[in-house]
């Protein structure tokens, strides 16, 4: 059998019950957490909180308005850059430890920019986007956390730890992604956010 008939029955099958199953459940918790109200005071809160900053002109910068789209998703590709290509160093690469540390640590320099772009982002968000955007933030709070106990251990003498965490975060990164990316694209914050 040549690969060509081996994509025709991917194509003509699909991806399969196990992911078919997969991404039903993801949306469907998606779904719930749009719709949960509990978290709504603290949302409302936060998002007047951080309206009411005096930014100036860099709310307009942070929300990627000269570019003409927003800045978020430009910004977080140095930390998802530097720590995927952490990963693969500590994975494939022996002697490579110094690397991956420094590669850690400039990870964790630019998430502070990322997250500021998002919080101002976010801040302007309906109910619902507030709702999963907030889980977003959280799942950062995490995926850094884990950066951060993983830089310790390597600067600390003790790679094997560090590298244990960071593989941690490279998972926080996924679900994080996978919730900004549903804010972003199933409900269009990107189409309309730098309008």
């Amino acid at each position: 059998m040549n690969n060509t008939h081996a994509l025709d029955a991917f194509a003509t099958d699909g991806p399969g019950p196990v992911l078919d199953t997969a991404s039903s459940w993801w949306l469907t918790m998606l779904d719930r957490l749009e719709r949960t109200t509990v978290a709504d005071p603290a949302i409302r809160f936060l998002q007047r909180k951080i309206r009411g900053l005096p930014l100036g002109r860099a709310r307009e910068v942070l929300r990627g308005r000269p570019l003409g789209h927003p800045v978020h998703p430009v910004l977080v590709q140095v930390p998802i850059g530097c720590w995927f290509s952490a990963a693969v160093l500590d994975t494939t690469v022996p002697g490579a430890r110094g690397a991956a540390t420094t590669l850690t640590a400039v990870g964790l320099a630019g998430a502070g920019p990322a997250a500021i772009a998002g919080w101002v982002d976010w801040a302007d968000l309906r109910p619902e986007q507030a709702r999963v955007g907030l889980a977003h933030a959280l799942a950062n709070v995490a995926t850094v956390a884990c950066y951060a106990v993983s830089l310790t251990a390597r600067l600390g003498g003790r790679p094997a730890k560090g590298v244990l965490w960071s593989l941690g975060g490279l998972a926080g990164v996924a679900v994080t992604g996978a919730l900004g990316g549903h804010v972003a694209y199933r409900r269009a914050l990107a189409a309309d956010a730098a309008a």
